[in-house]
């Protein structure tokens, strides 16, 4: 079953880069909005690493947060 589900985000987002900022990682997460967005970063949700003021995610540790929210 958890094989499954990552296949399934996994092809969900192949059309994105694999490395996204938090407007990218708002939308992959169903539209949510880039204050929520930062709030799951601040709250180390979901991890990223900054390059000056400027905020990434890997798209691994969005998988990472999905999979750990639909266990739950």
């Amino acid at each position: 079953m958890e094989k499954d589900l990552i296949k399934h985000y996994e092809t969900l987002f192949k059309e994105y880069p694999d490395v996204v900022d938090v407007k990218t990682m708002c939308k992959m997460l169903g539209g949510i909005s880039t204050k929520t967005g930062y709030k799951l970063l601040k709250e180390n949700k979901i991890k990223f690493f900054k390059i000056g003021r400027s905020f990434f995610i890997t798209k691994y540790h969005i998988l990472c947060y999905l999979q750990i929210k639909d266990d739950n």
